[in-house]
């Protein structure tokens, strides 16, 4: 997925949050969101989904289409569950976390 939307959001680097588990049938899946639409995002994510946006004959209006607005919809999902998820990871750190 070299180059994608994706990897901007789930490069693996020693600091950056991961936002994929592994469920119980072994599958990554994104927080938040199901297998399927892990494996929905990430092929309309890679630009394997048809079209992406829709212009208006004067080149004027710019409107996403279904595809993107799909995308953008799973994005939405899975962005509101890792937000909630890193503020409980932060609570409960600072709640373990004593110098005495």
């Amino acid at each position: 997925m070299t180059g994608t939307r994706a990897e901007a959001i789930t490069g693996s680097t020693d600091t950056a949050p991961r936002r994929y588990f592994v469920d119980a049938g072994g599958r990554r899946v994104l927080i938040g969101l199901t297998p399927e639409e892990t494996f929905e995002f990430e092929r309309l994510d890679s630009g394997q989904a048809p079209g992406r946006v829709q212009v208006a004959s004067e080149g004027r209006d710019v409107w996403p289409d279904a595809g993107e607005r799909r995308r953008l919809e799973l994005y939405e999902k899975h962005e509101g569950a890792w937000r909630a998820w890193m503020a409980q990871s932060r609570t409960e750190r600072r709640e373990g976390f004593n110098l005495c």
